[in-house]
């Protein structure tokens, strides 16, 4: 349990991880707590993983009203416990050990670079301008499209995403489009947010 915690904690984009707390007891005596719990369990890199469930993959996501039509390549997370993110700016990740489009419940999860001092800027640029309500298309290896209309769209520090809610595998089907965005800190050649947009099946 402790290096799934050290997992959340070190995820490339979202920086935080958090357990989650124990109920109060309303018990006149003391009653011990149960021992704190990964809020969601992101697997470790191994050998041994395999995607949760062998569902259709997302290939391709388009952002029409923002010019978007990139590819998807699966990623999970590095030998260091970050996550990994595709080093070609024109490809997205999708987190292969989470939900799917196909998937029933859950958030599907794709990410990709804002940009990069080679290549210039990235087509995720584009998610902080998506109009209220644009339409999200995200394609499958089976040829499916789904569908999504955005939701929100918001700049979260990074030590404030709520890593429960973007990785969620239980909840209502979604799809959550990840990049960076705020200020860059030229130091630490980091963004301070994170571009979270939040889109719900069609």
């Amino acid at each position: 349990m402790a290096s799934r915690i050290l997992a959340l904690t070190a995820m490339a984009l979202l920086l935080a991880g958090c357990a989650a707390v124990p109920a109060e007891s309303i018990a006149p005596t003391p009653v011990p707590s149960p021992p704190p719990t990964a809020v969601i369990d992101v697997p470790r890199q191994s050998s041994e993983l395999a995607p949760v469930e062998q569902l259709a993959a997302p290939v391709r996501i388009q952002i029409p009203s923002v010019g978007v039509d990139i590819s998807i390549a699966p990623v999970g997370i590095q030998p260091d416990g970050f996550m990994e993110i595709p080093e070609n700016i024109t490809v997205a990740g999708w987190y292969q050990y989470g939900s799917s489009p196909s998937s029933d419940t859950g958030s599907t999860v794709i990410t990709a670079h804002v940009d990069d001092f080679i290549q210039g800027l990235g087509p995720f640029s584009q998610l902080a301008s998506m109009p209220a309500q644009a339409e999200i298309i995200v394609t499958t290896d089976d040829g499916v499209d789904h569908r999504y209309q955005l939701e929100s769209v918001q700049n979260v520090q990074k030590a404030q995403v709520p890593l429960d809610q973007v990785f969620d595998r239980d909840g209502a089907p979604r799809i959550v489009l990840l990049t960076c965005g705020g200020q860059f800190d030229e130091n630490v050649r980091q963004y301070s947010d994170n571009v979270v947009a939040i889109a719900n099946p069609l």
